[in-house]
């Protein structure tokens, strides 16, 4: 079996959705659109960054409040049960920010107005900050020591969409 660059996410995957159960919030017909790895150090995000460029495709790399995010699309898919996803987010640490190594969060496409889905489950505590981002707004939830957000666009197309502006 190949090495991989990020370690497997089955149980990252298993406690997301044990907690998402546990809350009852219904992911079932939502798309998980990406998995986010955070790293310590800017020196550990240029060696996955180099790694993950061996194994998937680099969409994008960002600057987004002052250190890059690179998404990279994997030739092969993270398969957990019957989703396969197929983006992973690689962010540098933010300055001055200490993070531990690990998957941090996952987000799910929701096709539905973003205020109306966190409506149906008002009894939970929303962070809503990202709420008034011009493109692709999302809502999430802390869930210990991870967290999951939802938006309205797949983090591919939001990709397309802004390098199709900067072109002109």
């Amino acid at each position: 079996m190949a090495q991989h660059a990020l370690p497997r996410p089955g149980d990252f995957l298993q406690r997301l959705f044990a907690a998402l159960e546990q809350l009852g919030v219904d992911v079932r017909g939502l798309q998980l659109d990406h998995l986010c790895y955070r790293v310590g150090t800017t020196e550990r995000y240029a060696l996955l960054r180099e790694a993950l460029c061996n194994e998937s495709e680099l969409l994008a790399e960002t600057m987004i409040s002052g250190r890059p995010i690179a998404t990279f699309r994997l030739h092969a898919p993270i398969i957990h049960g019957a989703r396969a996803i197929h983006l992973v987010e690689l962010p540098a640490p933010k300055p001055g920010s200490a993070y531990t190594e690990g998957w941090e969060h996952a987000e799910f496409v929701v096709n539905e107005d973003l205020l109306a889905f966190t409506q149906r489950h008002a009894h939970l505590n929303w962070d809503l900050t990202d709420l008034d981002k011009p493109m692709n707004a999302d809502v999430r939830l802390r869930l210990g020591d991870f967290s999951v957000k939802f938006h309205r666009m797949a983090l591919d197309e939001v990709i397309r969409r802004e390098q199709a502006s900067a072109k002109g």
